[in-house]
C-alpha cells in the first residue's frame, strides 16, 4: 500500500530505523525506486520510545544503501523542495 502511495507522490518520511520489523535498506530501495521525490530523511529524535534510538548509523545507513546522489535527494533536495526553498529538479 505504502508503495503505491508513494508512487501517487505522497511523502514518506525515513525515519524510527530503530522501531521497525522489516529490512530497512530494502525498504529504502523500493520507495525510492517507486518515487525519487518520495522520501525524506528524518532523525526520530529524542527517540525516547524506540527499542534502538537515533543514532549516526542511521544517516549513514541511508548513503550506504542508496549511494551519495540519491541519498543527495533523501537527506536534503526532497524536503527542500517540498518546503519550497529549492525548485524540484526532475
Amino acid at each position: 500500500m505504502l508503495l503505491k502511495l508513494a508512487e501517487r507522490g505522497v511523502r514518506v518520511k525515513a525515519t524510527g530505523f530503530g522501531r521497525v520489523d522489516f529490512h530497512v535498506p530494502t525498504a529504502l530501495m523500493e520507495l525510492y525506486e517507486a518515487n525519487p521525490q518520495t522520501l525524506m530523511f528524518g532523525t526520530d529524535l529524542p527517540s525516547t520510545r524506540a527499542p534502538k534510538p537515533y543514532s549516526d548509523q542511521d544517516f549513514r545507513l541511508v548513503v550506504e544503501t542508496l549511494g551519495e546522489e540519491k541519498a543527495h535527494r533523501v537527506l536534503w533536495q526532497n524536503a527542500a523542495a517540498f518546503y519550497g526553498l529549492i525548485q524540484e529538479q526532475f
